[in-house]
């Protein structure tokens, strides 16, 4: 809250005081029998010194602040205790507010020219353990720690985001930088380094009485060449991962090829010991019927002859042969064929 109007007010009293002096004064000099109001005087007066009483003693504290009161009626120039939140009231004309925010503020150092507090490149630039040059953007989140406000402001007055956050932020990025390879500060020890960055500012910080949130490495950027040296490096492994692919799948398809021809051949081997069982099992079939047919033709000589005629004249019911001539079939002489001859005694 701002009390400046009360200051005009009293101001204002205070100057139509002087102007109605000055009026009796020039109509006393023109002749003018003129008498001063001795109420107008002391209300003017009166309003004059209380408006501007007020405006200088009375002070409103925002939640986001904390003030310190710098007084010559202490020995040590400032009160020691801290202004809160709220209205206060110091020594009028005697006593000065300082005010210092604890809300959380962010410092950005930054290549790009519209980014940070301070305009055109203000990136840390630094050197790797091997040599290659580059250049960190980062962003400082911190806020001051109220209860040291006093201590802080005594040291660094305002000028602490300045002389302080930025100057202590780029040495410790500069130092820890010049630590690791250029390979490992952007990619395989990132994130250490930014936890290092951290933890040592945050202690630095916390000497002076500020608090540190957070630390950010928004960017790394290289020098131009090498910046071409990583992206032919990059384009050189993209090749190689697919170029390794490339044989996977070839040795993938040979592998499916292998396993297919081995398939076929075991199918067929299957197939061939299939039909060659079948094969054997038909000629047992066979030999066993042939067995059976030749031992029920030597039980019944004639059903081979029976057999005969009905397979060349079904519709034949009866045969007339001459008187004395055989079939064409000699049933007896086949059974003796497959009979075993009997041996003739010798004399």
């Amino acid at each position: 809250m701002d009390f400046t109007f009360l200051g005009l007010i009293g101001g204002g009293a205070l100057a139509a005081l002087v102007l109605y002096f000055f009026f009796i004064y020039s109509q006393r000099a023109r002749g003018v029998k003129a008498k001063y109001s001795i109420t107008l005087i002391a209300l003017l007066a009166l309003v004059g010194l209380a408006g501007n009483t007020l405006a200088s003693g009375l002070v409103f504290i925002n939640p986001q602040e904390r003030a310190i009161v710098l007084s010559p009626l202490s020995s040590t120039g400032y009160r020691g205790t801290i202004l809160t939140p709220g209205l206060q009231f110091v020594v009028p004309f005697l006593e000065r507010v300082e005010r210092i925010t604890i809300a959380q503020q962010a410092y950005t150092m930054s290549r790009t020219t519209a980014e940070g507090q301070v305009k055109g490149d203000d990136s840390v630039t630094a050197r790797t353990a091997d040599g290659q040059e580059v250049y960190v953007d980062a962003t400082i989140q911190y806020q001051v720690d109220e209860t040291k406000v006093t201590d802080l402001f005594i040291k660094w007055q305002k000028r602490y985001e300045t002389d302080f956050v930025r100057p202590q932020a780029r040495s410790i990025v500069y130092n820890l930088v010049s630590q690791y390879k250029v390979e490992e500060v952007y990619s395989t020890k990132r994130l250490e380094l930014q936890a290092r960055m951290t933890d040592e500012l945050r202690a630095t910080f916390a000497k002076d009485g500020i608090k540190l949130t957070a630390l950010l490495l928004r960017n790394i950027a290289f020098s131009p060449e090498y910046a071409k040296s990583v992206e032919e490096k990059q384009i050189a492994q993209q090749n190689a991962e697919r170029a390794k692919f490339l044989v996977q799948q070839e040795e993938q398809e040979a592998a499916r090829v292998r396993v297919k021809a081995q398939g076929e051949g075991d199918a067929v081997i299957t197939r061939a010991k299939a039909d060659a069982e079948a094969r054997v099992l038909a000629a047992k079939a066979e030999a066993e019927a042939l067995k059976l047919v030749s031992e029920a033709l030597r039980a019944n000589p004639d059903l081979l002859t029976y057999r005969y005629i009905e397979k060349i004249a079904p519709t034949i019911d009866t045969i007339i042969l001459p008187s004395g001539q055989n079939f064409i079939l000699d049933p007896r002489s086949l059974i003796n064929q497959n009979a075993t001859p009997t041996p003739t005694p010798r004399p």
